[in-house]
């Protein structure tokens, strides 16, 4: 089995997550059974909806706090009729508006507020219990009930203090008693004082062999339990950003990157380090041996891959642009908006739509008014892009560093050219420049005004000087590199 582990999912995930997916389907179609474990709590959104957003099947996933039960990765099913018949018989009114639904027991001062998975189903997600005007439970469901929390007044504020997890029957599995940051978990035969204990019963109790694979995506406050209970699985650390500060990195010192420093410094126990590309596996190894004096095992494998290239149906849109990303501040979205506009006055056509969620989504929303260019520069949310990249003529960025770039891989599978700046390690593996693309070159010291007016001279020169069948092509070739089955062929070389 090979276990992968990581903290977070979300609906507007990072490069990480959707790394996991594409692995996910690689492992799937290479006969490779894994499984992805997610450590943290979930107290708004069902983890399942979210993983399932992105491509993993439910059987794949392990959420740490019901690993402990027998409950399983499933879907909200659980329905409002199931819920008020827990009510034993009480008289209640009920109202509902959009997501949220409300119960009401006359002469109790008990009301129950409900928030469904959806606006138009009968699907509970979880109900909030409130008693004398004070929050004292909240229940979360599934097909059946999986965790609750209590809650006490304290300082005028709902303060929680324990959590129950529950097998399908309606039993107790285990308890959690929080207070702040300080947490235990109470199980019929044990007391564990720290959720990193709680990682490392975990992981013991999957009673791993040498057969066993456990990759870990993420460190923060469970790589250590990880690696401490592991053996004699196999360990190995994908590496999905660049790993160290260059400004801070002179001949006799290195500063790693926080996320990667124990990973790097726990080397003796480490099996394999993933990179995803082959420059950064070249740096990473020649850093090890000149400030580590060591030499681990290093391979490369991309973090996503494609079933098959993409063909538009019909003529690409003329002169229409593609970004796709968070809408987070490093990804610099906004030096893109504002280029596309300043472009606009020598092509007067050009179009860049924005996938993606994020942060900076009011941030951009605002840019696109105050520049007047709402015609033409548009905001499209989260989408499912395997079909929608092949419509476009090309592929702009404005992020100044991508470890590797899966939205890059996927626009050269449908033939884009990408303009981006010349920054490790996604540009440069994917823009060879001026055959498809432009590399811009870029120092800290560049201010926004020049960054933002190279964008906006390489969209001019892409639209009005290069050949564009030509570019198309090389990006084609390019992609063939990233077809699953030849991602497929190193995986299993790595783990058979």
């Amino acid at each position: 089995m090979i276990y992968n582990f990581n903290l977070g999912i979300g609906w507007a995930s990072s490069g990480v997550e959707y790394a996991q997916a594409y692995r996910a389907n690689v492992l799937r179609k290479a006969g490779l059974e894994a499984k992805f474990v997610f450590t943290d709590m979930f107290p708004r959104e069902n983890i399942q909806h979210m993983t399932a957003n992105i491509g993993f099947l439910d059987s794949e996933v392990i959420w740490l706090y019901t690993f402990f039960t027998d409950c399983k990765t499933s879907p909200v099913t659980y329905t409002l009729k199931q819920l008020e018949a827990t009510f034993g018989g009480k008289e209640f009114t009920f109202t509902r508006e959009g997501k949220t639904v409300k119960y009401v027991f006359p002469g109790t001062n008990v009301y129950y507020t409900v928030y469904m998975a959806d606006e138009s189903s009968d699907w509970v997600h979880r109900v909030e219990m409130v008693s004398r005007g004070c929050l004292v439970r909240k229940d979360y469901f599934t097909y059946c009930r999986i965790y609750s929390e209590y809650y006490a007044p304290l300082d005028k504020q709902a303060h929680l203090y324990q959590r129950r997890f529950f097998n399908e029957d309606g039993s107790i599995a285990y308890e959690e008693i929080t207070d702040g940051d300080i947490v235990m978990y109470r199980f019929p035969d044990k007391l564990i004082c720290s959720k990193e204990e709680l990682v490392g019963y975990m992981v013991s109790r999957l009673n791993l062999t040498e057969k066993d694979v456990v990759i870990i995506d993420r460190t923060t406050g469970v790589g250590q339990a990880i690696l401490q209970n592991a053996a004699p699985a196999r360990i190995g650390f994908p590496i999905h950003a660049d790993h160290f500060s260059e400004g801070s990195t002179d001949a006799d010192y290195i500063l790693w990157n926080n996320y990667y420093e124990y990973a790097f410094a726990q080397n003796r126990h480490v099996s394999f380090y993933i990179a995803s590309t082959d420059e950064q596996n070249r740096l990473v190894k020649s850093q090890f041996r000149k400030y580590m004096g060591v030499a681990p095992k290093v391979v490369t494998i991309p973090v996503g891959s494609l079933d098959e290239l993409k063909y538009p149906e019909g003529e690409r849109r003329r002169h229409s642009l593609i970004t796709a990303s968070r809408l987070a501040s490093e990804k610099h979205v906004d030096w893109v908006v504002e280029a596309v506009a300043l472009a606009r006055q020598k092509v007067p056509d050009v179009t860049l739509d924005i996938y993606g969620k994020g942060g900076e989504e009011d941030s951009l929303r605002k840019l696109i008014d105050r520049l007047g260019c709402g015609e033409y520069v548009r905001l499209r949310g989260q989408q499912n892009l395997e079909n929608v990249y092949r419509d476009y003529e090309a592929y702009v960025a404005g992020s100044t560093s991508e470890g590797f770039g899966l939205t890059l891989m996927e626009a050269v599978g449908s033939g884009l050219p990408i303009i981006g700046f010349d920054v490790r390690y996604g540009n440069q593996t994917f823009i060879d420049n001026g055959k498809n693309g432009y590399k811009i070159p870029v120092h800290d010291r560049m201010e926004k005004r020049e960054r933002v007016k190279k964008l906006a001279d390489r969209i001019v020169k892409l639209f009005t000087k290069a050949d564009m069948e030509k570019f198309h092509e090389h990006s084609y070739k390019k992609a063939q590199n990233y077809l699953t089955v030849e991602v497929e062929k190193r995986w299993v070389d790595l783990l058979s």
